[in-house]
């Protein structure tokens, strides 16, 4: 994931609301939200080229999501991929502190990330950068792009105040978040960040939705888990003009209330 925005045990009838794009270059091959045949019990897209994915839950509503730390200036290509993070937390037994802290004790296997993992016993989070960082997260509304959780990105800070104003909603609406996810609008040069990647590239990537021939946002989920244990995961597929390719609504009883 490149944006995310997560409302944790912040609104009185759905303990988990989720609202994400993915960004990546489109020549990276992928497979749209499925319920994976090779790791029993995990729904998710797949990364078709390293195998893992950016956006995760398993039956019992366990949820996990990457994102990459923007950093040019430290890549290693060498690494084992991030993406395989989510798969492991969903597809193990370790709960979501315990896994944060596996692994930030071996954050220099991947290139630059962050991630966050929610069980019934939390939502925990971990970075890779500037030093490895876990934290058991308070019930809340965090958002998380290219950085660590909560930079104050502008795409962040105005898809936050949008995504926080629909939490006011009895019933969060799928449409109203995917509408959000889909703003195009681009951040004033004077308040870009500076990432590294030079000055056409932060401006290409502070839009929430990025649309280019070679890199955009691929993909945007939105995710609702009920206090009764129902969750829907709804994803969109994106082509490089930005129009939507594919939709996936799957909607299942996890069994475990939240």
């Amino acid at each position: 994931m490149c944006l995310a925005l997560i409302a944790y045990r912040a609104h009185p009838r759905y303990p988990l609301v989720l609202a994400a794009n993915r960004d990546e270059f489109h020549a990276r091959p992928a497979q749209a939200l499925h319920w994976w045949t090779d790791s029993a019990g995990i729904l998710a897209g797949r990364d078709l080229q390293a195998g893992g994915t950016w956006l995760g839950m398993d039956r019992s509503g366990r949820m996990a999501l990457v994102t990459n730390y923007r950093d040019p200036s430290s890549p290693r290509p060498e690494g084992i991929s991030r993406g395989l993070l989510v798969g492991e937390f969903l597809g193990g037994k370790l709960g979501s502190g315990e896994f944060a802290a596996a692994v930030a004790s071996r954050t220099r296997q991947f290139s630059g990330f962050s991630l966050l993992a929610m069980d019934r016993e939390g939502l925990a989070y971990v970075t890779s950068h500037p030093e490895p960082e876990t934290r058991v997260l308070p019930p809340g509304v965090y958002g998380l792009s290219n950085r660590q959780l909560d930079t104050p990105w502008p795409k962040l800070l105005r898809t936050r105040e949008r995504f926080t104003a629909e939490l006011a909603n009895a019933d969060p609406r799928p449409g109203t978040l995917m509408h959000m996810l889909s703003d195009r609008t681009g951040a004033a040069d004077d308040l870009l960040p500076d990432t590294g990647v030079g000055l056409e590239w932060e401006r290409l990537l502070s839009a929430p939705f990025i649309v280019s021939a070679v890199y955009g946002t691929r993909c945007s989920s939105v995710v609702l888990l009920s206090a009764g244990g129902m969750a829907t995961f709804e994803e969109r597929s994106h082509a490089t003009d930005g129009s939507v390719m594919t939709r996936v609504r799957i909607a299942y009883q996890t069994g475990a209330p939240g």
